[in-house]
């Protein structure tokens, strides 16, 4: 159970991996990733979502500039051999969409890249989170936006099929990943060979 939801105060040190906020004469310090790095530099006062870490010697906040990065770093800490250290890492060499993208396409490879994550590391994210990831999605009604507006009708017309939207929004991702300029027609019956 988090004890804090989010941190907003005065921007007093930055640095790509900590940011120190001060908030009522108290310097919080928050371990940042570089997306939230990137996201608040330059900025005078901040609002982090935040996330307790709790071990036997010692108390971690981590930060967060938006609350789908700490969601993922939530979900990233569940999965065995994965620690917040680990997951800060993740979300600092790929953004919360690509490591999304990853686990519902299975995209091991892009998920090794990341310093410290192995093959079968890689594999048991995929395997632990592909259906807590469409849960949360389909539970925040958050299901990821694209851009894509080939991929937004395919999903609406197999949604309307009466496929779920998790594993339609799935099989369309494998597709596009080969042919990302394939028009939403033809989108629906590949992805109805899948399904």
């Amino acid at each position: 159970m988090a004890i804090f939801e989010y941190l907003t105060g005065k921007l007093a040190e930055l640095t790509p991996a900590c940011a120190i906020v001060e908030q009522a004469g108290v310097g919080y310090q928050v371990q940042i990733s570089l997306q939230t790095y990137a996201a608040i530099r330059g900025q005078e006062q901040v609002h982090l979502f935040v996330e307790e870490i709790i071990r036997e010697d010692n108390h971690i906040l981590f930060g967060f500039h938006a609350r789908e990065e700490r969601e993922m770093f939530r979900l990233l800490i569940t999965v065995s051999g994965i620690g917040p250290n680990t997951a800060r890492m993740m979300l600092s060499s790929l953004t919360t969409p690509d490591i999304r993208r990853a686990i519902r396409t299975e995209n091991a490879n892009l998920l090794k890249s990341v310093k410290g994550v192995g093959i079968k590391t890689a594999q048991r994210i995929i395997v632990d989170l592909r259906d807590k990831l469409v849960k949360t999605e389909e539970a925040s009604g958050n299901l990821p936006v694209t851009g894509n507006t080939s991929r937004d009708e395919a999903l609406s017309a197999l949604v309307m099929l009466g496929f779920s939207r998790g594993e339609s929004a799935k099989a369309l991702d494998q597709i596009l990943q080969d042919a990302p300029e394939i028009g939403p027609e033809e989108l629906v019956k590949q992805a109805l060979k899948k399904l």
